[in-house]
């Protein structure tokens, strides 16, 4: 709004009021000015009515007229102006009062903005406060996004990864799978070649073991044949009786022995049964088996030899004490 605007305009706009037939206000004289501050029109507007009444005094001087008309007028004009003197304090009354209120309005209006701008300030500040606050919150939520973000991708990779590994534990598996039901179809064919080869070298065993009873008892018939011949000439055949009873010794040292292979063998099957996937261990067993049948073998070839020089040394022992004549 302007101010400052010239005191003849607010004069002139005044007059021109007043010669509408209307009061002057403020606010019809500023709109007559088009311009100018209620407070500047206002002090100009005290101005015009003080100096209306000098003006309107200076004019009471009619000349040219008769004296009691000028009399009666300047009455008139005095009484007029006594009246137009009310009225304009009356007016200027309610315009200072309207002026009064108008700039305790415009104070409230001034307090009231002041205090919206403070209020302005205020929210503003806490308008920047919040957005700073949000701002932060923001960044902090996209590193946060980003953070989890990152962690889906690493989980997206381990879970990848963990996939393939789970494949290829899978493949692992059916190829152990395949290799153990090779291996178990394989041990199956082993163990039972393994029982028949068992079989095999038990029934051999037994052979053998009965050979040796029947060569066993063969020597028992031959040393009982041998003990009829040798009772006639006991005192010559002490010495080859008591090399008999080593025979005997021995050969029932030999049957023991063939007894303990049988109990061996039979121990042996069992373990073959029990320990199917030790093959190792029953090779070892059949070749020490193998190795006593051999020395028991040996044993009883050892002791029929011995018999049969027994026999030959007790028929020569005969012949050399038989009689001469006879001879």
């Amino acid at each position: 709004m302007a101010v400052g605007v010239p005191e003849h305009e607010v004069f002139a706009a005044a007059d021109a009021v007043l010669a509408r037939g209307e009061r002057p206000t403020v606010e019809r004289v500023r709109l007559e000015l088009g311009k100018g501050s209620p407070a500047r029109v206002g002090a100009l507007l005290d101005q015009w009515w003080e100096q209306l009444a000098s003006r309107l005094r200076g004019e009471t001087r009619l000349p040219g007229l008769p004296a009691e008309v000028a009399q009666a007028f300047v009455a008139l004009w005095q009484q007029a102006t006594t009246l137009a003197q009310g009225v304009m304090e009356q007016s200027m009354a309610a315009q200072r009062q309207v002026l009064a209120d108008e700039r305790e309005a415009l104070a409230e209006v001034e307090a009231k903005r002041r205090l919206e701008v403070v209020e302005a300030q205020r929210q503003a500040v806490e308008a920047i406060a919040s957005r700073q606050r949000i701002e932060t919150r923001l960044t902090d939520l996209e590193q946060l996004l980003a953070q989890r973000q990152a962690q889906i991708d690493d989980l997206r990779a381990q879970r990848e990864e963990l996939l393939t590994q789970c494949d290829d534990a899978r493949q692992q598996l059916g190829d152990i799978q395949q290799r153990l039901h090779t291996s178990l179809a394989q041990a199956e064919q082993a163990r039972a070649e393994q029982q028949r080869y068992s079989r095999d070298v038990e029934d051999r065993a037994y052979r053998e073991i009965d050979r040796a009873r029947e060569e066993n008892k063969v020597m028992g018939l031959q040393l009982k044949d041998a003990l009829g011949r040798l009772s006639v000439a006991q005192q010559a055949l002490q010495a080859d009786q008591l090399t008999l009873a080593d025979s005997r010794e021995q050969t029932q040292t030999a049957r023991a022995q063939a007894q303990l292979v049988t109990a061996q063998l039979d121990q042996a099957q069992q373990r073959s049964i029990a320990l199917s996937e030790q093959n190792s261990d029953l090779h070892s067993a059949l070749q020490a088996l193998r190795e006593e049948l051999a020395s028991a073998r040996e044993r009883a070839a050892a002791a029929q030899a011995r018999a049969e020089a027994l026999a030959s040394s007790t028929t020569r022992s005969q012949k050399k004490n038989a009689p001469k004549g006879r001879a």
